[in-house]
């Protein structure tokens, strides 16, 4: 992964990064957690999916992330979730103690993907469930508005993107099964440009000077007719851990 400073970025993730609806609601409906669940997110940055679940679903509620700055701000938000700075290929968890565990916009961080995999198998419950919320090539490809209006980041984030069928075989070769895949969308009207200004998504500081300049000039002429319509899109991989005591 590039030299980008997460923790820098940690007041302006906490400002700008919405939790998606979508994911949100096929989290809770896909991994039939219920209050008696133990719940593990993997790069958690300021938490608004851990927060949120535990809020939602009264579950004990854990995360981790190697960003300090990013934890300090997750922790100033509740005292219903467990925070820990831990990399995802060595999840700091009990064998066999997790009924989910999951990760939001992560995996493309994850130095090690299989060594995440196999943690993850290790951590979770017989019968428990791996969500990993990533991007395909089409979904980058695709972006509204990201690469509607910076096309630069393309080629950028398919470099830093593991391909969905790598992720699978790794699913796979760490002992996971029925594993599948599921899109989800929320269509939305952007009114005001803010996050892109703060680069408030970290493909914004791997492009050029320029063509961040160009991209937000034309985000800034479009908001002129009022919004920019856009789709904020997500692959979900979801795989199970067989049941007996593996």
């Amino acid at each position: 992964m590039s030299g980008i400073d997460y923790n820098a970025l940690a007041a302006d993730y906490a400002a700008h990064r919405q939790i998606h609806p979508g994911v949100l609601q096929a989290l809770r409906e896909g991994s039939g957690i219920t209050r008696a669940s133990r719940v593990l997110e993997v790069g958690c940055g300021t938490g608004n999916y851990i927060v949120r679940m535990a809020e939602l679903t009264g579950c004990d509620c854990h995360s981790i992330d190697p960003s300090d700055q990013m934890l300090q701000v997750a922790h100033r938000r509740t005292s219903a979730v467990s925070f820990t700075n831990a990399r995802a290929e060595a999840l700091p968890v009990a064998p066999h103690s997790c009924d989910l565990v999951f990760s939001v916009d992560v995996i493309h961080h994850v130095g090690d993907t299989a060594a995440h995999f196999r943690s993850a198998l290790r951590a979770l419950r017989p019968g428990g469930h791996l969500c990993t919320v990533t991007d395909s090539e089409w979904i980058i490809r695709n972006r509204q508005p990201l690469s509607q209006y910076f096309p630069e980041t393309v080629e950028v984030e398919l470099r830093r993107y593991p391909a969905i069928g790598r992720l699978r075989a790794e699913m796979a070769g760490a002992g996971f099964t029925a594993i599948t895949e599921q899109l989800v969308e929320f269509p939305y009207r952007l009114t005001d440009i803010a996050p892109y200004r703060a680069k408030a998504y970290s493909a914004l500081h791997l492009i050029t000077a320029q063509a961040f300049e160009r991209g937000l000039a034309r985000m800034e002429h479009d908001l002129l007719n009022g919004h920019i319509a856009c789709n904020s899109r997500y692959a979900l991989l979801w795989a199970s851990r067989a049941g007996g005591s593996g």
